[in-house]
């Protein structure tokens, strides 16, 4: 602000003629002739709203004294050498700098100057420039008023609500003391008005990057984006201006609940170019593709006959399906849940169930992986058996020599046959065994 000691300045508005021309120098002018004309026309008298150049020759606690290029220097208050809040550089000696005509005839034979005051000029100049080219303009949210925020253009301008671009307008409080990219929708210097838009200004820089990343999208890039939001079925993400899709089946190689567990809105992520219809400007993306594929090396990991630990992810009417780890999940068949032909899976799991399973197929080419818990059990079975078999090996089996032994030992044993009856026994050549010769003689025939 001016000094009150001071009448406020009229500044001249742009296209008045100056009261005294600078004479312009003719084909007829000598170079002495021209150099004297420029010296005199250089200690022209100024007038109260101009803004000149000029250079500071000296600077204390009591002001600046700034050569404007008349026959004394031009004196700048000290107040009048920056605007309150202003974050620009000090004034040093040796500085050119813009100056605004507050008095050209103070009573000590100063001129009276302002820097303060041309800086505010000058961006009043730069504001309707901006307005009337549709420049975008930066300004600093500096507080928060009924209806909208005020920002820092150098002067005061008022941003509507209805112009911030937020959804929850009734927050914005959290928009103070950052920087906003700005469209100013009008401009009154007789009020000291400029009213401007964040929205448009949004909206207006959106729609150019959308024009670059239209023209060099391409299938297969990998791409930098913002989540906007999230639906059912996927999440949207901001690729550039541009707003693909990321189906919620292109979020992981293993199944997603809901596109919240992978991904949340304002979220900074890469994600691969997938399909690009580029007459309807659709755009499809996924984050799997960049992600390490976990089959690919499954068959060094897992084997069929092997053991392992899951957790049950889902039940379905022909089984149940057990995720290994990231990436790998397998399926249990109803048939492979139980010996019982009638179990059914919600009978037997339950979702988030831990379990040991036995692999019994693998196809890494169809990322599909069979198990078995009747397996495990049959294979349970079979060793407890063969612990049950080592077992009585150890302790010694049971026979009937162990039950009756001690009987038999006891039964007094039968004398043997003499040698000389074995002998004749075994000569004889017919009748009874151990029959004699003479025995034989006397026992009758058939024929007596």
């Amino acid at each position: 602000m001016v000094s009150s000691d001071h009448p406020e300045p009229v500044v001249p508005e742009p296209g008045e003629e100056d009261d005294n021309p600078r004479p312009r120098q003719t084909p007829q002018e000598t170079p002495q002739e021209s150099a004297g004309d420029e010296f005199e026309a250089s200690l022209r008298p100024l007038k109260t709203g101009e803004i000149v150049s000029g250079l500071v020759v000296h600077l204390d606690e009591h002001g600046a004294l700034v050569d404007v290029g008349t026959k004394s220097e031009g004196f700048i208050p000290p107040k009048e050498l920056r605007r309150a809040g202003d974050q620009g550089a000090e004034v040093a000696v040796g500085d050119r700098i813009d100056v605004y005509v507050v008095k050209p005839d103070a009573e000590d034979g100063h001129l009276l100057l302002s820097k303060k005051r041309a800086d505010y000029e000058r961006i009043w100049t730069q504001v309707t420039e901006a307005y009337e080219k549709g420049e975008t303009v930066s300004a600093m949210v500096v507080d928060r008023v009924k209806g909208g925020l005020v920002v820092d253009l150098g002067l005061r301008g008022f941003l509507p609500a209805s112009h911030v671009a937020t959804k929850n307008v009734h927050a914005l409080e959290r928009f103070v003391g950052q920087s906003l990219r700005l469209k100013i929708l009008e401009v009154d210097r007789a009020r000291k008005r400029v009213v401007v838009s964040h929205r448009m200004a949004a909206e207006d820089e959106r729609k150019q990057r959308r024009e670059t990343t239209l023209a060099s999208l391409e299938e297969g890039q990998v791409r930098k984006g913002v989540v906007r939001r999230i639906t059912d079925y996927g999440a949207f993400v901001d690729i550039g201006g541009v707003d693909g899709l990321l189906h919620v089946t292109e979020m992981s190689w293993t199944r997603v609940r809901h596109p919240s567990d992978v991904v949340k809105a304002g979220q900074k992520i890469e994600v691969m170019v997938l399909k690009f219809d580029r007459d309807a400007e659709k755009v499809s993306l996924g984050l799997k593709e960049i992600l390490p594929d976990p089959w690919q090396h499954v068959e060094e990991k897992y084997a069929v006959g092997q053991m392992v630990a899951g957790r049950v992810t889902r039940l379905v009417p022909f089984g149940a399906f057990v995720q290994l780890e990231d990436g790998i999940e397998g399926v249990i068949p109803t048939a492979e849940l139980s010996e019982r032909r009638s179990a059914k899976p919600d009978g037997m799991l339950a979702v988030d169930d831990t379990l040991q399973a036995k692999i019994i197929a693998i196809r890494p080419a169809e990322r599909r992986m069979t198990l078995s818990l009747r397996q495990v059990q049959q294979d349970k079975e079979r060793q407890e058996y063969r612990e049950y078999q080592s077992r009585q090996r150890d302790d010694g089996r049971v026979t009937l020599g162990d039950l009756f032994g001690d009987v038999l030992a006891q039964r007094p044993q039968a004398a043997p046959a003499e040698p000389a009856a074995e002998e004749d026994s075994a000569c004889a050549p017919s009748g009874s065994p151990g029959e004699s010769p003479a025995e034989k003689a006397e026992s009758p025939t058939s024929s007596d």
